[in-house]
C-alpha cells in the first residue's frame, strides 16, 4: 500500500507541471480569441455597425448600458446599438482595452475593459464628459465558451468619473 501511495504521489508530481502548461496554453489561446472579439467590437463601434458590434453577443445575453437600462437577448442588444450609432453616437470613436481577463472556469471568463468614447453628438441623459471631452467607462463582460466559440453572456457598462477632492 505504501509503494502505491508513493507511486501515485510521484505521478501527480510529474503531471502537475504538464497540466499547468496545458492550462496556460489554453488560456493563451482563449486570451487571443477574447482579445479578437474585443478588437472586433472596437472596429464595429468605429464603423457605426450595430450588427457587427453584437456579433459575439449571446442569444440570451444580458446587457446593462451606461445609464442603467437593462435588456436581454442579442436582438435587443443589436437594436439598441443600431439606434445609438444612428443617433447620439453617430460618427463617434470608441477605444476599448482589456484590463484583465480572469477565468472562473476554462469556459467562463470575466473581462474587465477600459473604454473611452469621443465625438458623441449628444450625451446620454445624466452622463458628463470628462475634461478630455470623452465618455470614460468601465465595461465588464462575462464570456462563456460554447462549442469552441466565446460568447458575451453579460455586458455591464458604467461611466467613470473622478472622485471629488476632499479638503
Amino acid at each position: 500500500m505504501h509503494s502505491l501511495s508513493l507511486t501515485w504521489l510521484c505521478l501527480v508530481a510529474l503531471l502537475s507541471p504538464l497540466a499547468m502548461a496545458i492550462a496556460q496554453t489554453q488560456n493563451k489561446d482563449s486570451d487571443a480569441q477574447i482579445l479578437a472579439i474585443l478588437q472586433s467590437q472596437t472596429e464595429a463601434w468605429n464603423r457605426g455597425d450595430g450588427e457587427a458590434f453584437g456579433a459575439h453577443f449571446a442569444e440570451d445575453g444580458s446587457f446593462t448600458n451606461v445609464v442603467g437600462q437593462q435588456t436581454y437577448g442579442r436582438p435587443a442588444f443589436v437594436a439598441q446599438h443600431v439606434h445609438i450609432f444612428n443617433t447620439i453616437y453617430k460618427g463617434s470613436h470608441g477605444s476599448f482595452t482589456a484590463g484583465r481577463i480572469k477565468y472562473l472556469r476554462p469556459d467562463v471568463a470575466l473581462v474587465d475593459i477600459d473604454g473611452v468614447v469621443t465625438g458623441a453628438i449628444q450625451l446620454p441623459p445624466g452622463l458628463k464628459a470628462a475634461s478630455d471631452g470623452g465618455i470614460h467607462v468601465k465595461l465588464q463582460e462575462v464570456m462563456t465558451k460554447e462549442n469552441g466559440q466565446w460568447w458575451i453572456a453579460s455586458f455591464h457598462n458604467v461611466a467613470v468619473y473622478p472622485l471629488p477632492q476632499h479638503p
